[in-house]
């Protein structure tokens, strides 16, 4: 299926091995650009090897709560082009952009944003969303440089994702809204186009 890039990122916390599949291909499918396995999830770089597998090598796989830089590079040799953090570690981003991977490290300050660009960060993970809210965004958008990729992360879900599209985030990362553990395939296939759909409307003109 092709579609016009979204940004939004399913943040799959929790998923086994055994599921993870069935349940990325689910968002994929429903128009996700990227899927994310948190490393504090069961065999979670068995689960970034098996999406990668199935999905090919032009999807965006990722890693998230990548904390060190060895964690960089398990992910990388997993098959993670795409690497999560909620947090900004100059050398975890570095080590990111040196091995060819997209970095998103979290920062909750203006500050924290400009070291991840510093270092090399892709786009900012504004983390948590709910904390830094929407008008938070639109000041930090005002003073990063042109251009600079927001997505926040942390309360998004249905009820809020087009307010945040509307203040100008380059996408968003869904977690609980999205995926819990246990849900089937289905269930999240369901959810999934429904925050597309949302993004969606908020994002045509």
């Amino acid at each position: 299926m092709t579609h016009r890039p979204t940004g939004l990122v399913a943040i799959l916390r929790g998923v086994t091995p055994a599921e993870s599949v069935d349940v990325a291909a689910a968002v994929l499918e429903a128009g996700f650009d990227a899927v994310e396995v948190p490393l504090n999830s069961p065999d979670p770089l068995a689960s970034v090897r098996r999406i990668r597998d199935a999905a090919g090598p032009d999807a965006r796989v990722g890693a998230g709560t990548v904390l060190t830089p060895d964690d960089v590079r398990r992910a990388a040799d997993a098959g993670a082009t795409l690497v999560v953090s909620p947090n900004t570690r100059p050398d975890v981003v570095a080590e990111t952009a040196r091995l060819g991977l997209e970095s998103y490290p979290g920062a909750a300050t203006p500050t924290e944003a400009f070291a991840a660009l510093d270092a090399g960060a892709t786009a900012i993970k504004v983390f948590p969303a709910a904390a830094v809210g929407v008008s938070g965004l639109r000041a930090w958008a005002s003073v990063l440089p042109a251009g600079t990729s927001l997505v926040p992360v942390g309360g998004v879900d249905a009820t809020n994702l087009g307010e945040w599209a509307r203040a100008g985030a380059a996408g968003a990362g869904l977690g609980t809204s999205l995926y819990r553990p246990g849900d089937t395939a289905g269930t999240v296939a369901g959810r999934a186009a429904e925050l597309v759909r949302v993004w969606a409307d908020h994002t045509d003109h």
